[in-house]
């Protein structure tokens, strides 16, 4: 099992730049694919970016919903036992509570929340025009 703590989030105009953290418990973290959720008031919960796990061939590929290609990057540190998503160019429809998540059953980082069996409680990310 793993418990996942994000930090990072705050308030900042658009144009401005954010980096969430989510830092994750127990040894086998380079085991799991890692994702970033989000949601907005009124909205369905989003996928963001997802990173695979760092043991296997597909090690280091990643995926992003094309609302943020280009302006987000996710990556990982296996010693920290945590996973980034570095936020460039942030619009005020960027705004909502970011979530990571953990898998380890797949074998590629999937954008549907279903597929992560592990979630933290979210750090608020507020983008103001």
């Amino acid at each position: 099992q793993v418990q996942l703590v994000e930090s990072g989030g705050g308030l900042v105009q658009a144009g401005g730049s954010l980096r969430l953290s989510c830092a994750a418990s127990g040894r086998t973290f380079s085991s799991y694919h890692m994702g970033w959720f989000r949601l907005a008031p009124g909205k369905e919960r989003e996928f963001v970016a997802a990173i695979s796990r760092s043991v296997s061939w597909t090690a280091g590929n990643t995926i992003y919903a094309n609302s943020v290609k280009g302006r987000f990057t996710i990556s990982r540190d296996n010693a920290k036992n945590t996973v980034y998503l570095q936020m460039n160019s942030l619009k005020p429809e960027d705004t909502a509570n970011y979530y990571c998540a953990a898998d380890r059953d797949r074998s590629w980082p999937s954008p549907k929340d279903n597929e992560y069996e592990y979630w933290g409680q979210g750090t608020q990310v507020t983008v103001s025009s």
